[in-house]
């Protein structure tokens, strides 16, 4: 492993540069760590948060309008006086219901019992529009150039009352305006029209089962929010001529593809937003292709290199050599088979869902039976846990499994939206 820091960033490379005569492929995992330091040295711009609570009719069952409106007092509670916010009601249309004037207000004890008495005014009605909610939430972060705009989303149904193509676009323009976390509750929204808000806007999802456990969650997201100080990291990377980057992923602590997010910036040069950063650490796979060199030969295959407003401030160097010697390039990276096999494990998963959902019992098990291995196998404990709610071991030893009579449908929801969450795996030393 070879590693770079500076300024509060370090860039860790982990791959086997040794390369067999003629294979043209390279792969690396690539961990970046925001430390301490660099986040207690950066002033934080000003914070807005915004809360979008469906308060569609199908709200008014199962407490869960109750409950939204408890997690949205949780995640007032625990956010720091002077924060900037505002509360979005979603139905198939968006209106502010807080503040009753201007864009957000400040936050501070008053404010919050202002919020509280406007809450208690919301009954459940109308329908689901995602996107109008987007929209009206990014012409709020509009009103505050230069803060760092941060969502946090419940809904729990589909979104009937527009065009999916509507909602995509609210997607596209709402990109690089704000972050969105996203939550569903219930068993009664759709983790696939929700999912590319979460991704695109560099938030997360996840499922909440029951209104009651909606406070914990939402006060747990907006204090992640408010540890994020780095507003915005991106990584470049610069290939040689004749090199081709097959694919970039996030892979840790959970998967997401950035392949496409790609910016050219320069000859053999392309950037990739990161989103907000805290004091952590994010591992990610880059895959090359590039010109054979001859035996003995070593190639810079990449340049990585991490920038917040331009300024670098981390870089690590993908390289390869080829080889005559098979002991060289058989060895194969722990971490990159480690988090290859993490990538198999979320899309078989996916798969294996799809395919109960349409009928297709035999496909199901079969895909379900090989993420169960490769959760055993790489460690990732959650995922199997998971995996144990909708399928029964038949045979400890092979591994065989059959598929429930009756699942839970919140289990197969936690399935389905944990299933890009990874196991870590910690560096070579």
């Amino acid at each position: 492993m070879t590693s770079a820091e500076n300024k509060g960033i370090s860039v860790a490379i982990d791959q086997n540069a040794f390369l067999a005569e003629g294979v043209r492929t390279v792969d690396a995992i690539v961990t970046v760590e925001a430390t301490g330091d660099l986040v207690v040295s950066v002033a934080p711009p000003p914070r807005v948060e915004i809360l979008i609570i469906d308060t569609s009719g199908s709200m008014g069952a199962a407490d869960k309008f109750a409950g939204a409106r408890r997690a949205t007092l949780a995640a007032l509670d625990v956010m720091p006086d002077g924060t900037r916010f505002a509360i979005v009601e979603g139905t198939d249309k968006a209106q502010v219901v807080f503040p009753h004037r201007g864009s957000s207000a400040v936050a501070s004890p008053q404010e919050r019992a202002n919020a509280r008495r406007a809450l208690d005014k919301l009954v459940p009605h109308g329908g689901t529009a995602i996107g109008t909610w987007l929209g009206l939430s990014r012409l709020i972060a509009q009103q505050h150039p230069g803060a760092m705009v941060h969502a946090i989303l419940l809904t729990d149904g589909k979104n009937e009352h527009e065009a999916p193509e509507r909602l995509a676009e609210e997607i596209r323009q709402s990109i690089g305006v704000f972050t969105c976390d996203c939550r569903g509750v219930g068993v009664d929204w759709e983790p696939n029209e929700v999912r590319p808000i979460a991704s695109a806007l560099h938030g997360t999802i996840d499922t909440v089962a029951t209104a009651d456990l909606l406070a914990q969650d939402f006060a747990a997201t907006m204090e992640s929010s408010m540890e994020k100080a780095i507003p915005d990291l991106t990584m470049r990377v610069w290939t040689p001529v004749g090199a081709k980057i097959v694919f970039l992923k996030q892979v840790a602590p959970f998967i997401e593809d950035l392949t496409a997010r790609r910016s050219e910036v320069g000859p053999q040069v392309g950037e990739y937003p990161l989103g907000s950063w805290g004091a952590e650490d994010r591992d990610y796979h880059i895959q090359l292709e590039l010109e054979p060199a001859a035996p003995d030969r070593e190639k810079l295959a990449a340049r990585v290199s991490v920038l917040a407003e331009g300024d670098v401030l981390g870089q690590g160097l993908v390289k390869a050599a080829w080889t005559t010697d098979t002991d060289k390039s058989a060895v194969i990276s722990r971490r990159v088979a480690h988090y290859t096999g993490q990538a198999e494990l979320a899309q078989t998963v996916q798969e294996g869902l799809t395919a109960r959902k349409q009928g297709d019992f035999a496909t199901a098990t079969a895909k379900l039976q090989r993420a169960y291995h490769l959760a055993s196998e790489s460690g990732n404990e959650n995922t199997a846990k998971l995996l144990l709610s909708v399928v029964d071991v038949v045979d400890e030893r092979t591994g065989t499994i059959r598929l429930r009579n009756k699942i839970d449908p919140a289990d197969e929801m936690a399935l389905d939206v944990r299933s890009t969450k990874t196991a870590r795996v910690r560096k070579e030393p």
